[in-house]
């Protein structure tokens, strides 16, 4: 059984505080178990959900008071996203459930809603009052600003989410590194500039951080996976906004959910300011902003209130036969510049197919772009075969990649060295073509 467990992380150190968060992760977690069995009345469900309700505006109140009891400097940027939950997110959720008579889909929406606002909350904002503030950036010279991104990023993401980060490209540019999940926000400042910040999250990644909040697994991303996981966002993105003051007055205008093709497809169109990627450890992570005056073109239908539910279901099927219709991704390693075309020709129908010259270009193209398939030459100058392999299974974040190698000799010699690495196969670069590609669909059909 899935559950919202309270844990240390969550403590401010303010007793009154604490106790009522304690409270609040109860109610969700007595809530969520009755949304798993349909089979519960709809008169429990609706006093849950009004207790659940009572008791967060009551203890937005208590918060409130708290801090101006402290003169908290922050007092009045908190109130602001507690007035936006309580007068626009809240109503609009009950709303919704009212509308459906309660039915499973809206309750789960408004619990996944719930869940993510306030431990995305509870460890961002809420944190600061118990004394833990963030690092504020004033008058950055140009060329640390990416720099300083890069450590309030990686900060964040310890702090909210528990994950050791590091970046692995500031030029990341919409490679696909698995099926991911990417909510973009548009805000707009007080004189009309506006910016885009758009976050991606591997999957699996998305799939841990909510799996840590239900102190489970959780194996498939579903509508409530993602609910939690655009709330998360915008808590993150509200910390973001903490640290550099010059977006501390901007106001969110605009959410959407990106499918890969149409995050592919803004790159394409708009060269980000800062578009870095970052490997936590459980998957990928990316953080990319576009500045008004480079945004062009029409964006994709924005989220509310009104269509949340129906955009989240509709994203998560879109996403899904996009993905069902991606092709497989090959990466090509070869020093000889005949080879790789051959190869690069023969694939190119069928698959996506990438291409480099040298072990250390593999390890770098593997990193933002990662392949379903490595096909490795093994006899390369600096660098072989043998040695990029132990490269690519030294990695935790690459160790599974499937690599299949390519060799000019087809002695029992040589082909026992080659094996003795244990790739998945070996292919002669002699042998006919039609060979060369069964073997590779072989091995696409055995993975399934």
């Amino acid at each position: 059984m899935k559950q919202v467990k309270w844990d240390d992380r969550y403590k401010l150190g303010v007793e009154v505080l604490d106790k009522e968060h304690k409270q609040l992760f109860a109610t969700m977690d007595r809530l969520l178990k009755l949304s798993e069995n349909e089979e519960k009345s709809e008169w429990a469900c609706r006093e849950g959900v009004k207790y659940l309700k009572n008791h967060s505006l009551e203890h937005f109140e208590h918060e409130e008071s708290y801090m101006e009891s402290i003169g908290y400097s922050e007092y009045a940027v908190h109130k602001r996203l507690h007035n936006d939950f309580r007068n626009n997110t809240l109503p609009a959720l009950e709303k919704e459930m009212e509308e459906s008579k309660y039915s499973m889909d809206s309750i789960r929406h408004f619990l996944s809603v719930c869940i993510g606002w306030v431990v995305g909350h509870t460890l961002s904002e809420d944190l600061a009052i118990g004394g833990k503030k963030n690092s504020k950036w004033l008058e950055i010279p140009q060329e640390k600003e990416q720099e300083i991104m890069e450590q309030d990023i990686i900060q964040l993401l310890q702090e909210l989410y528990r994950l050791d980060a590091r970046m692995i490209s500031s030029q990341y540019a919409g490679e696909n590194f698995g099926k991911m999940i990417c909510c973009r926000f548009t805000y707009r400042g007080e004189e009309k500039q506006k910016w885009e910040i758009t976050l991606v999250y591997e999957e699996k990644l998305l799939l841990k951080i909510v799996g840590a909040i239900f102190n489970t697994e959780y194996k498939k991303v579903d509508e409530m996976v993602i609910n939690i996981g655009r709330y998360l966002s915008k808590q993150f993105m509200e910390r973001v906004k903490e640290s550099f003051p010059a977006l501390a007055s901007f106001t969110l205008e605009k959410e959407n959910l990106l499918t890969h093709e149409q995050l592919v497809d803004s790159f394409e169109r708009t060269q980000p300011a800062c578009s870095l990627l970052f490997d936590t450890g459980e998957g990928y992570f990316a953080f990319c902003a576009v500045s008004a005056e480079l945004v062009r073109g029409k964006s994709a239908t924005g989220i509310n209130h009104e269509n949340a539910m129906d955009a989240v279901k509709q994203y998560l099927v879109k996403e899904n036969d996009s993905w069902k219709h991606q092709k497989k991704k090959i990466l090509v390693v070869d020093d000889s510049d005949f080879i790789r075309g051959k190869i690069v020709e023969l694939f190119a129908d069928d698959y996506e197919v990438t291409e480099v010259a040298s072990s250390l270009t593999a390890i770098q193209s593997i990193t933002v772009n990662r392949p379903d398939l490595v096909l490795l030459d093994y006899e390369m100058p600096v660098c072989d075969g043998r040695q990029t392999l132990e490269m690519i299974r030294s990695e935790k974040a690459t160790a599974n990649i499937p690599v299949i190698f390519l060799t000019g000799r087809g002695d029992r010699e040589s082909v026992k060295k080659v094996m003795e690495l244990k790739p998945e196969g070996y292919l002669l670069k002699s042998m006919p073509e039609d060979m060369i590609k069964k073997g590779v669909a072989d091995f696409f059909a055995g993975i399934g």
